[in-house]
């Protein structure tokens, strides 16, 4: 297997994952994100989570609130550079949030390291979803 082959695992099993966090179930989002106190991500939330309990806490929270969801990565590519790889597309998909649904259609740059010869996720950051701004903010709102 390639080393590229090897990244593109790691992505189907990131957004395998992903898809269990907005079904309502971070727990899976452990076995593929990089523990490190330097990884980050940016969601279409905003805002922006560093270290590994941040960027857990900021999955739980949104699998808090989310149900009936699924995302897939479209049109990707992939660049491999030593232990370092990083990925684009289009997540495209569906997540509901506290009752309201949302179509999933954000560019998304993924960046993976090989650590211990498995690649790690490190980095996520995608496009702001106005849709879901939106609901967190009529929440927000109403508490």
């Amino acid at each position: 297997m390639s080393t590229e082959d090897d990244v593109r695992k790691a992505s189907t099993q990131f957004y395998a994952a992903l898809s269990s966090m907005i079904d309502g179930d971070a727990a899976p989002l452990g076995g593929i994100w990089s523990h490190s106190a330097t990884v980050t991500t940016m969601h279409p939330i905003g805002g922006r989570q560093v270290g590994w309990d941040e960027v857990r806490g900021s999955f739980e929270q949104v699998a808090h609130l989310a149900s009936g969801g699924h995302a897939e990565l479209r049109d990707q590519s992939i660049q491999v550079a030593g232990d370092m790889a990083y990925e684009v597309g289009v997540e495209s998909g569906q997540i509901t949030i506290a009752g309201e649904q949302v179509a999933v259609e954000q560019r998304v740059t993924n960046v993976y390291r090989r650590e211990a010869g498995q690649w790690r996720i490190v980095h996520h950051h995608t496009d702001l979803s106005p849709a879901m701004l939106g609901i967190l903010s009529r929440l927000q709102q109403a508490a």
